[in-house]
């Protein structure tokens, strides 16, 4: 588990991911600005003559090896990432957020998905009035897949259990992210009520969702 580094991060994010997305991070996510995408990684070869065929298994009890994310898809809400950005914390202890509406990012202080553990996403819903990538974050439901391209070639296979929506300032940090005794995956985005006067989102939203297959 990875997650002694992650509280001190999360203890001094929520003042960072502006305007239009809220990579809710501590006990309230702090607005700025919106952004991001992501790549997978290369598939292994078939022997000479033979179709490529996915290589699916079921996850191990103790999840993947660390590998950085390189790529999303969410087929239920049109989410195809193909280049995912790190997300560290600025010199006062902030989240770096994205530079635009279309990036995803991943906080490199949690782990990396596949490994036990929460593993963070964050992206946009919107930014200076362009859809971001998780502008329909809200609409997921339980059942949808969310897939991970890795860096090592493997891409993890996630299914949504839940989706919820919190105000900033009641934002549930242990839940979203406490340790987890299995691989999960974090998506987290602004919501709710767009606050005009403090350029803000006051929501957050946030899905969860289980590793459940690995293909090769």
């Amino acid at each position: 588990m990875r997650h002694p580094r992650l509280w001190p991060a999360v203890t001094a994010v929520a003042a960072a991911l502006g305007v239009v997305l809220a990579v809710a991070l501590v006990l309230v996510l702090a607005p700025k600005a919106p952004e991001e995408i992501a790549p997978p990684g290369p598939a292994s070869a078939d022997p000479p003559g033979t179709a490529s065929i996915a290589r699916t298994t079921a996850p191990t009890a103790d999840g993947l090896p660390a590998a950085k994310p390189a790529s999303l898809t969410i087929p239920a809400i049109g989410v195809r990432a193909g280049a995912i950005k790190d997300l560290g914390l600025t010199p006062d202890g902030a989240l770096e957020v994205p530079g635009d509406a279309t990036t995803v990012g991943w906080f490199t202080g949690a782990p990396s998905p596949g490994e036990t553990g929460p593993a963070v996403l964050a992206a946009h819903v919107d930014y200076k009035h362009v859809p971001g990538a998780f502008s329909r974050l809200k609409d997921l439901r339980p059942g949808a897949q969310a897939m991970v391209g890795r860096a090592d070639g493997r891409i993890a296979v996630f299914t949504v259990y839940r989706v919820d929506r919190y105000a900033k300032a009641a934002f549930p940090t242990d839940e979203v992210y406490g340790d987890t005794p299995d691989p999960e995956l974090r998506l987290i985005t602004c919501g709710g009520a767009f606050d005009r006067a403090s350029g803000n989102y006051l929501d957050n939203v946030v899905a969860y969702a289980k590793l459940t297959a690995v293909e090769a």
